[in-house]
């Protein structure tokens, strides 16, 4: 079981605006199975090794580099922590305070010390869906189920949600084929299914009002295709489990959401692309790091899509967005995409962490703009 604990959104952008004389960002691969735990704590001790080195060169204070250095001896000899985690660690450290957050995706190990946090690997964490609702629909039951990363599954309770398709439409049976008016046979069970989605639907937007998370259906045949006609919650996804959920626990029916979940958010960054190759024949897309660093800086940018394995040393102007790149990775510097990411934020932009074969031309970033600059 992956133990996940993510910032929201808001906490990701207060630790975005978070400025101290040494703030030290840490990732590093971890397993969920705690047998296995002492070669991530090996390699937690050597990545803050190198984050000392880095400070010792540009002659930060010793003690406030002991301080630093304290709380990650402290989380490296804490048993019960390394009990619990998932596949990365993602820590976050200043001489006055520690964050750790324990995320499902694979991240590469790295060390960065800077005057501000390197958040960028943290970005696929916020913005790909780790949860979902599932409902779980057929003639004879309806449930929903929330699923999530670190806890088990569980039935929501949802108020006036029908127990099945008879009972919602006033029948002991949908198979009867008696007549009344059209309804009976096949075109009678297509009409009742309709009136069965619509209260089930109806049932839903009080639990889903102002929500983002997916809703994964799990149904068969005519019922699901009578439902997704019938929805009026935007975040469904395209794809269905498609197995009959009478006979599928809520575990295996969260196991089931997983790859409906990974296809839903390749199939968004798809969309981005192609909205990046539309915009670029209107001057309103770049994959440049001097001008995406110009639009972060003004406000420009409506859609971002970062690299979260690359680190650029640099720094940018706070009131132009002029790059400076630097030489080399140290305390001096920071990740200019990283900070390209943080201030797209800051002014409403969409950001998504992505993998470098889903960025056009294989860059570090790509940027749709709101306007031509």
């Amino acid at each position: 079981m992956l133990h996940v604990d993510l910032p929201t959104l808001s906490e990701f952008k207060a630790l975005n605006e978070v400025r101290a004389e040494a703030c030290v960002s840490v990732y590093l691969k971890t397993t969920p199975l705690s047998q296995d735990a002492d070669a991530s704590r090996i390699e937690l001790g050597n990545l803050a090794k190198q984050a000392r080195e880095q400070l010792e060169a540009v002659g930060f204070d010793k003690r406030r580099l002991a301080d630093i250095m304290e709380q990650f001896d402290d989380l490296a000899d804490d048993d019960e922590f390394w009990r619990l985690q998932a596949n990365s660690l993602a820590i976050l450290a200043t001489p006055d305070s520690f964050r750790t957050f324990r995320l499902a995706n694979m991240l590469t190990p790295t060390v960065e010390v800077a005057d501000r946090f390197h958040l960028k690997p943290l970005l696929r964490a916020i913005t790909f869906p780790h949860s979902a609702f599932v409902l779980a629909l057929s003639e004879n039951d309806v449930r929903l189920i929330e699923v999530s990363g670190d806890l088990a599954p569980q039935t929501v309770k949802v108020d006036n949600l029908p127990k099945d398709a008879a009972s919602a439409v006033g029948k002991s049976t949908l198979n009867d084929r008696s007549h009344s008016r059209r309804i009976h046979g096949s075109e009678g069970q297509n009409l009742r299914f309709r009136q069965y989605a619509r209260q089930v639907d109806a049932a839903l937007r009080p639990v889903l009002s102002g929500r983002h998370t997916p809703l994964i259906l799990a149904a068969t045949g005519r019922l699901a295709s009578v439902f997704r006609s019938i929805n009026s919650y935007p975040h469904l996804l395209d794809d269905t489990i498609e197995h009959s959920p009478d006979r599928i626990s809520d575990a295996d029916l969260a196991a089931a959401a997983r790859p409906v979940l990974d296809t839903g958010y390749q199939q968004e960054i798809e969309v981005l692309k192609a909205l990046y190759e539309e915009r670029a024949g209107q001057d309103r897309a770049t994959t440049d790091l001097k001008k995406a660093a110009r639009a972060a800086t003004y406000g420009a940018i409506e859609v971002l899509l970062v690299d979260i394995d690359s680190v650029i040393p640099g720094t940018l102007d706070e009131e132009t967005g002029a790059i400076t790149l630097a030489e080399e990775d140290d305390a001096s510097s920071y990740g200019v995409v990283d900070e390209i990411a943080g201030r797209a934020l800051a002014s409403g932009a969409k950001v998504l962490g992505v993998r470098k074969p889903d960025l056009p031309g294989g860059k570090e970033l790509a940027a749709i703009l709101r306007y031509t600059l």
